[in-house]
Formats: structure tokens, C-alpha cells, sequence
């Protein structure tokens, strides 16, 4: 029976239905906003894994045809997810997973498939309300409703869901989730806009996922699916009291070590002692080695919140609003065009700035645009397994590793100058040397020093902090620079970045069910603290951008030109451009509008290949005088090539003061010349004289090309 329900949301017609497409997955559902629509699917497995995790799988598919378009390449077929859909996919996933109640251990799997993009409504936001649903209407132990909305503001105006189109006039373009009651989960960009003016978008937010709510309870009604059977997958009470009787005391100590290593060690040790002791006692303990370590690591978890909620003092002694110890350098790659090495505590970026031509830009093939889109700013973040002192295959850019590079290209993006007053193309990258926690803002800091040390004119520096919560009952805790302990087994893990102006990038998780107002504005209040602290000290190290590029760096000449000109400049399949770039060693772009964008590591070449280009693109000028070959006489005179391409006739009458009988008394073919252009008639034929050349030399007036 298929069942549908129709509102208005933003503005827009918003149209939820089931019981059509997917029927055999538990719960399926179709959203269609504007002429946008997406089809959500949730399933689960009949019986629980053996994986020490809850193995929840989100995947965000787009289809070409949603576009009306084919896919490139020579298969002719979607392949690998492309950044947009794992970026979206996280989006749905991170305010869905702590939803689920503990010890659910069946593989979850929610599949979110665009399947009509009207290039004006994003479906990514869809597929967090569609998951609600889907899981709320199946036999998935799932009882929570959530939606998720993107806030846009226009002139001050705050806009929910905005189309494609208005986000190019927003200030803020940020996605949010949440319950009814509270918030779950925030990620996007804004162009420094504060603290308090992000705080009301939040609450506008907030509003419209509560209206997104009602239409889900009206949608589902009161009748729902009998839930699956299922048994919580916890460590029985025995086995648990014997651990902490065995343990406790000894986390306390292992959890006074500062350095991450040390403490590390202690730990494991640990473990390896009371699994002996306990194989020691009963054989059987030695299969049940996952149960053991997941009871050491509650015991863990306790241990650090209660010390943190109590004492006020964390793992590596800080206070809870201290930010680790700061170091900087800049320039500490020679041959690279910007570099930058920033430390923080135990966490540590080196972030690379390599400048290109428009030839380097990304283009990528999206179903949310009817032309391939061009990206000339990249952040790339790599975190390899050395960076936490651990051997691990690699593999590839992981799901985490393209989400902190998004978020801290968001971070970035704002702060870089006009496209046309800087036309490069710029490749940041951060390779996270060493990790313990935070390491995404590292990556902002670094890339922000690493910016300026190339000489990009950034429009001011950006620094990022991690924010943590400990949250047991009323006793609350809000941590400044979380550690990778406190991020694991604490309740937030909230970033922001931004200068000094305001904020440039946010992201919100969190592990309870929501987070309160005040808290929010809590964390908002000392992260603003921290940046500035960190900000302070990157101003000593470098408080402005470089004068000057790398001298290994391209320098990017523009000209415009006539657009019926780039033929000529192009020549027949291609062989002009080719041999001004072979002769200059320049590189040159030219796009449909005239726009020339020369390219060259030494400004003698850029020079060269300027001159070249200049001279094939000029304009015939009537009254500046020339100099060029005699291509052919004639009886009545010499035709002269004046610019590349371009003759005249220098009549015999013009040829000198006296009387020329013949023309190659005077001139002969090869002969070069100086020649005033008189006129140009209405063929365009062009009108020369060599005697009013030599008249005005001869005056000392004005002398040309």
C-alpha cells in the first residue's frame, strides 16, 4: 500500500512517500523537494557480528541520470564514490550513530540514492531525514526521530534549505541535525561571521528541524513494526567485576602518565597482565579477549571523566580551558613554493602550498550543476599510520581523511584572494605527522602559515581549535584542545576555525542525545578564547603574507585580447601557441573570453612570450608608424607586413620626397622598413607611407614599432 503525505517546507513543496519503491528492505522511504528526489532504504542483518564494534554502514550514491547526463570515461558507468557523496554520506551517518541504543551489534546498512537532481535542491540534507524515517518505520531497534537542514544568509537574512543559486550570495552555508529536543550534529563554512550571529542561525536551524519532525510524526502515525529480536552484546557482570577488581587502581596510575606513549604502554600492559592472570584462573578467559578489552576500556573511559569532572584536570595534566604548548616554522622546505611545520602539543602538520596554472584545476562531473565544474582551491590531509606510532597498510584516502580535508579547505576558502586578482590555481596539502587529537585544526593553522610563507594574499590568518565535553548527569565539562583520549571517550567533538573577525568552518559531533543551548554557547565562548591564543602566537612567526612568490613558483601574466583573435594566436592545429611556448618556454591558457593567462617560472620568459602574443593580437592603429619586411613590389609600389599577418601598400608616390620611377630603386623584397599606417578604408585594405615615416624621424616626433 503506498502512502504518501505532502507540506510545504521553505517555500518549496516537500513530498515524503512509501510503499512504492524498495519494498523488501525494512524500511524504505522517497523524498521529493522541488523537482529533487531521493530514495532512502535501511536493512539490517538478521544475526549479530563478531566485529568489537557496531558495524553501521552509510553509502551515498548518485545516479547520472537524476541529471539527464552520462557518465564520462570509457566504462560509461558510476564507478567509486566521488568526494561529494562520501562527504554526504558522513553527514547522514555522524547524527545517526549515537541514536542507536548500546550493545546493537547487527551490520546496519542505509543506502541514500539521488535519483532527480532539479540543480537547484541539494538531496544530502534529504537523506538525514529519509534515514529517520526508513529506520523509524522498520524493525530496527531505532525510536529516535531526527532531521537535518542547511541554513544559508543572505544580506543578513537567515534562509533555510537554500538553492545552489542563493548559496553563491551567502554569508554561511552550514548543515545541521538534530532531534527535537536538541542538536546532533553541525558542518559547513561562513565568511567570519562571529560567534553570537552563528548562535541565532543554529536556533533558526533548530526550528526548522523541529517543523521537519512534526511532518515525520504525522507521516508515521502511531502504528509501528514490532521490533527484531535482538540481545544486547554486553560483557557479562561477572567477568566485569573481576577486571575492574584486577584493573582499577592500575588505569588510575596509567592515566597520570602525560606523554601519549608512555601512557600508551601503561595501558597495555595492563591488559596483557589481567588477561594472564585471568587465563591463569580459567582457560576459557582466553577466548574472550575482545569482552576484556572492551571492560578495560570502560574502566578507562570512567577513570579519565571522573578525574576530569572532579579534579578539573586532565589526562596530560592541562586545566580544561589550556591549550597545549604551540611551535611554528615556516619555510622548512627549500625547493617547495610555500611550507609550514605546526606543532602542537603531540599533534603535528606539515602543510605544503604549490601554486599552478588554470591547466591544474579540478574539474569535476556533478549531477547538482549543468556544466563540469572547476575547482582552482584544493586541501588535501593525509594521515598515515606513523602518525600515531602504529603499522598499518596503506590504502588509499580514507573517509576521514577527505572529511578533514573538507573541512578545513572550508576554513581556508574564504580567506583567499579574487580568482582575477590572483590566477593561480593552489594545492594545499597536510600530511599529519604526528597525532593526539585535533589534528584536522593543526592542518588549518599550518595551511594558513604555510599560505602566507608563498606569498598567496590571504585576506587574514586562520586558526582552528577542538572542543571536548564531559557530560555525566548536571556535572558538566567543556575542554579546550581535546587530546585523542578525550575525543575516543569524552561526548563532543566540536571544531571551529576562523580569525579574528569570526568564524570560517564549524563541526559538531557529539555521542549523548544532543547538546543543550547553553552548552553550545559555552564552547562557542572558549573556543573563540583559544583561537585567539593560537592566532597570537602564529602573528610571531609570521604576521603577514610573504612580498614576493618563491622564485620556484610560476608567475601568471593576464591580457585580454580580442576574441577573435585567439585563432590567430592559437594558429592552424595549434602550431602558433606552440611555438611561442617552445620559444619563451612560458605556458599559455586562453579561454573563450579573450583572456590570456600567461605563465612562466623567470619573468624574461613571461616577458618574451607577452611580446609575442601582443604582436599577433595588435590592432592595426592609424597614424603610429611601423617597421616590417617588404613582402612584394610592384609597379605601383611595395606591399610591407606591418604586424604578423598583416600588409599594407606603401604607394610609389609614397616611397620617398622625390620622384620614384621604380620601385625597387627604393625598396626590394626582404628590404625592412619604417612606414606610417594613413589610413585603412572601408575593405580594410591599408593605407602606407614610407615618406611620412621619414619626416617625422627626421623631426625627432614620436617613433614606433
Amino acid at each position: 500500500m503506498v502512502q504518501r503525505i505532502e507540506r510545504q517546507f521553505a517555500g518549496r513543496n516537500l513530498t515524503v512517500e512509501k510503499g512504492r519503491m524498495a519494498r523488501q528492505a525494512a524500511g524504505s522511504c522517497l523524498i521529493q523537494f522541488g523537482e529533487t528526489v531521493i530514495l532512502v532504504a535501511a536493512t539490517a542483518q538478521e544475526n549479530p557480528t563478531h566485529l568489537p564494534f557496531f558495524p553501521l554502514t552509510v553509502e551515498y550514491r548518485e545516479k547520472s541520470y537524476a541529471a539527464g547526463k552520462i557518465p564520462g570515461g570509457f566504462f560509461k558507468r558510476e564507478g567509486r564514490p566521488g568526494e561529494k557523496e562520501i562527504l554526504s554520506a558522513r553527514l547522514i551517518d555522524r547524527p545517526l550513530r549515537p541514536m542507536f541504543p548500546d550493545g546493537f551489534m547487527h551490520e546496519t546498512q542505509v543506502a541514500c540514492f539521488p535519483l532527480s537532481a532539479d540543480q537547484e535542491n541539494d538531496a544530502d540534507v534529504w537523506g538525514i531525514m529519509g534515514a529517520s524515517l526508513t529506520l523509524n518505520m522498520s524493525n530496527i531497534p531505532f525510536n529516535t526521530l531526527l532531521a537535518g537542514v542547511r541554513i544559508g544568509r543572505i544580506q543578513g537574512n537567515w534562509v533555510l534549505n537554500p538553492t545552489f543559486q542563493q548559496l553563491e550570495y551567502s554569508d554561511v552555508d552550514i548543515v545541521v541535525a538534530g532531534t527535537e529536543d536538541a542538536l546532533l550534529m553541525v558542518e559547513g563554512g561562513a565568511m567570519e561571521v562571529p560567534e553570537e550571529e552563528l548562535i541565532e542561525g543554529l536556533d533558526i536551524a533548530h526550528k526548522g528541524i523541529q517543523e521537519l519532525i512534526e511532518i515525520q510524526k504525522a507521516f508515521l502515525g502511531d502504528e509501528r513494526v514490532p521490533e527484531m529480536e535482538w540481545t544486547p552484546i554486553l560483557p557479562d557482570e561477572e567477568l566485569k567485576a573481576k577486571v575492574e577488581n584486577l584493573a582499577k587502581s592500575r588505569v588510575e596510575e596509567a592515566l597520570q602518565l602525560s606523554e601519549k606513549q608512555e601512557r600508551n604502554q601503561a595501558m597495555a600492559a595492563v591488559k596483557e597482565d589481567v588477561l594472564a592472570r585471568l587465563v591463569e584462573e580459567d582457560d576459557e578467559y582466553a577466548e574472550r579477549k575482545g569482552d576484556i578489552k572492551e571492560i578495560l576500556r570502560g574502566i578507562e573511559k570512567n577513570t579519565m571523566r571522573e578525574r576530569i569532572l572532579t579534579q578539573g584536570e586532565r589526562a596530560d595534566g592541562r586545566r580544561v580551558d589550556e591549550v597545549r604548548p604551540i611551535t611554528c616554522e615556516v619555510g622548512v622546505l627549500p625547493r617547495t613554493h610555500g611550507s609550514a611545520l605546526f606543532t602542537r602539543g603531540q599533534t603535528q602538520a606539515l602543510a605544503v602550498t604549490t601554486l599552478g596554472t588554470s591547466r591544474d584545476e579540478q574539474r569535476i562531473d556533478s549531477i547538482d550543476s549543468s556544466e563540469e565544474i572547476t575547482k582552482s582551491f584544493m586541501l588535501h590531509y593525509n594521515f598515515p599510520p606513523f602518525a600515531t606510532g602504529e603499522a598499518k597498510p596503506y590504502r588509499g584516502t580514507n573517509r576521514r581523511e577527505q572529511g578533514h580535508g573538507a573541512l578545513a579547505e572550508k576554513a581556508i576558502q574564504p580567506l583567499l584572494p579574487a580568482y582575477d586578482d590572483f590566477p593561480y590555481t593552489i594545492r594545499l596539502v597536510s600530511d599529519v605527522l604526528e597525532s593526539n587529537g585535533s589534528s584536522s585544526m593543526a592542518s588549518v593553522c599550518g595551511a594558513s602559515l604555510s599560505l602566507m610563507a608563498a606569498g598567496v594574499p590571504t585576506r587574514a590568518a586562520c586558526a582552528g581549535v577542538a572542543m571536548g565535553l564531559i557530560k555525566d548527569g548536571d556535572r558538566v565539562a567543556v575542554l579546550t584542545d581535546i587530546l585523542g583520549l578525550e575525543d575516543a571517550l569524552g561526548d563532543m567533538d566540536f571544531k571551529i576555525a576562523g580569525t579574528r573577525k569570526g568564524v570560517t568552518a564549524i563541526q559538531m559531533d557529539i555521542k549523548i542525545q544532543g547538546l543543550t543551548h547553553e552548552i553550545l554557547k559555552e564552547a562557542l565562548e572558549r573556543a573563540t578564547t583559544g583561537r585567539m591564543h593560537i592566532l597570537d602566537i602564529m602573528d610571531q612567526t609570521l604576521a603577514k603574507p610573504m612580498d614576493d612568490l618563491s622564485e620556484y613558483a610560476p608567475r601568471i601574466v593576464s591580457i585580454q585580447i580580442n576574441p577573435e583573435k585567439i585563432g590567430d594566436i592559437i594558429g592552424p592545429k595549434g602550431k602558433t601557441i606552440r611555438a611561442i611556448q617552445d620559444e619563451s618556454g612560458a605556458t599559455i591558457d586562453i579561454d573563450d573570453s579573450g583572456i590570456v593567462k600567461i605563465a612562466a617560472v623567470s619573468g624574461e620568459a613571461g616577458d618574451r612570450a607577452r611580446e609575442m602574443i601582443e604582436a599577433i593580437v595588435q590592432e592595426p592603429e592609424v597614424g603610429r608608424i611601423y617597421e616590417g619586411p617588404v613582402k612584394n613590389t610592384t609597379t605601383f609600389g611595395a606591399f610591407i607586413e606591418i604586424m604578423p599577418g598583416t600588409e599594407g601598400l606603401c604607394h610609389i608616390s609614397e616611397l620617398q620626397d622625390a620622384r620614384t620611377e621604380k620601385t625597387e630603386d627604393v625598396l626590394k623584397k626582404g628590404d625592412i622598413t619604417r612606414v606610417k599606417l594613413l589610413a585603412i578604408d572601408e575593405r580594410g585594405r591599408l593605407k602606407l607611407s614610407r615618406k611620412a615615416a621619414l619626416a617625422e624621424d627626421a623631426e625627432g616626433g614620436a617613433s614606433g614599432e
